[in-house]
């Protein structure tokens, strides 16, 4: 049975044949590559929010050289501790493409946990490019803002570098579930950073609390890249907010540059919602 809600009503989607339907009479075609569509007009903020084509493409190119393999790795060993032993749910929010979310379903079949994974992002572009290459994970286009799940549907909450939207969280996570949220480390990317601004800058450390959830605790992973791959290093540089704000200079040394050696460093800041008194 679907977790997914319909974002009209909020009454919960049932599949049938080709397409989702609410008891409101609500229905969303399923496309070719097995994805839904559940982001209303309302929600959008752009024409085609969230990444586009190439920015997609670069963060699947990237992710799939291994970069980042040790944070899903460490993000899997997480999920497998706080999950509950029979027929777990896990969203993940924010999905983009479907790397995370789809290692993570791979592991626990391997570890022979039997899970419903689903995921959700706003980009089209990305939930398309996940739908069509992890065809057993649920995925649907929709907004963090008014996220298309049932109310404490899922006993597992991820949330990989992607915006976040606390009272939309709390509301899908099932009471005494957990979230688990990836953040960028101190000296996340500061060699990439001091290729591009003369004066690199660390990252800010916070602990933040979130009504409705207990914070359990912080998992530190540090790694590192050295490439010399000039895909690879614009294909990292396309997926960072760091596009979209460095100057011309700071992009021309990255096209020049021969090697990028750079540390990395995922924090997983791990929370549980309040259980029911």
């Amino acid at each position: 049975m679907s977790i997914f809600a319909c974002p009209v009503c909020g009454g919960r989607l049932e599949k049938r044949g080709k397409e989702f339907v609410c008891s409101g009479g609500h229905t969303y075609d399923i496309a070719s590559e097995g994805y839904v569509y559940l982001l209303p007009p309302n929600k959008k903020h752009s024409k085609m929010p969230g990444d586009d084509r190439r920015m997609v493409a670069s963060r699947r190119r990237f992710l799939e050289s291994g970069g980042y393999r040790i944070f899903s790795d460490a993000l899997n060993r997480l999920a497998r501790e706080f999950l509950p032993a029979e027929h777990p749910v896990i969203l993940d929010a924010g999905c983009g493409e479907g790397y995370y979310t789809g290692r993570l379903a791979r592991s626990l079949a391997e570890h022979s946990v039997r899970a419903a994974v689903y995921g959700f992002d706003i980009s089209k572009f990305a939930v398309k490019a996940a739908a069509k290459r992890y065809r057993d994970i649920s995925f649907a286009v929709g907004s963090m803002f008014g996220i298309p799940v049932l109310d404490g549907a899922a006993d597992l909450v991820t949330n990989v570098f992607a915006p976040i939207v606390p009272e939309e969280l709390c509301r899908v996570a099932k009471p005494g579930g957990v979230m688990i949220l990836a953040v960028p480390g101190e000296r996340h990317l500061y060699g990439l950073k001091r290729v591009l601004y003369d004066r690199p800058y660390e990252n800010e450390r916070r602990d933040t609390e979130y009504p409705g959830f207990a914070f359990l605790r912080r998992v530190p992973v540090r790694g590192s890249i050295h490439t010399e791959d000039p895909e690879i290093m614009r294909s990292l540089f396309a997926m960072t907010p760091y596009c979209w704000k460095t100057p011309k200079e700071g992009c021309e040394r990255l096209w020049k540059a021969k090697s990028l050696d750079t540390e990395t460093g995922f924090d997983f800041l791990i929370y549980r919602k309040a259980a029911k008194p």
